[in-house]
């Protein structure tokens, strides 16, 4: 064996450990290094705190999760309740509170220019929104009949007149099928 020194090739492996600049013999860039408080230069991460939010997210998902398609139904929102009535179809929900218009829970317009004028009328955003849509669904769907279903959610003390004003709107903008969300006779949430 020869009396040369090894190269840094060839020098042994050795223990694992922080070596950020502790060859430098000058005192005040290792304390600049440290941190000035003498912390050490390798932070873990906080495993504990980011199961714990994971395992919430898990926990949140699996909660508002339905398997059965059921749709959340607005608190305030009383339906009106029928006896033939057929399962939810997969369309635009139009939801008619007291004063709001809806198109799946998005605002699409307001109940009192139509009570104030105290005549049929189109209700323009929600006319807009339902295009939209019709189209979005044309260019997913080339080539497929375009079903023009649009599912109404009213609440049962809307007045007639805004309940036939959306039905017209939903029609001008290319949904002539229209459903009503009713609630089952004798079901549950019957008054």
């Amino acid at each position: 064996m020869s009396d040369k020194p090894l190269s840094r090739f060839h020098q042994p492996i050795s223990v694992p450990g922080r070596r950020l600049l502790h060859h430098i013999p000058l005192a005040f860039v290792r304390k600049k290094v440290a941190g000035g408080g003498g912390r050490a230069l390798n932070q873990e991460i906080p495993l504990i705190p980011f199961i714990d939010f994971l395992l919430c997210i898990v926990l949140f998902l699996l909660a508002s999760f339905s398997a059965t398609g059921e749709l959340p139904i607005d608190k305030n929102v009383k339906l009106p309740k029928a006896e033939n009535v057929l399962d939810m179809v997969e369309a635009p929900m139009v939801a008619v509170t007291g004063t709001q218009i809806l198109v799946d829970g998005v605002p699409a317009g307001n109940t009192r220019a139509i009570e104030e004028a105290n005549r049929l009328q189109r209700v323009d955003e929600l006319f807009n929104q339902l295009k939209n849509k019709r189209e979005l669904w044309k260019q997913i769907n080339p080539g497929k009949p375009f079903p023009g279903v649009a599912v109404l959610q009213v609440d049962r003390r809307v007045p007639a007149l805004v309940v036939k004003s959306v039905f017209q709107t939903a029609a001008f903008a290319g949904y002539p099928n229209i459903s009503f969300m009713v609630g089952r006779l004798g079901g549950e949430g019957g008054e």
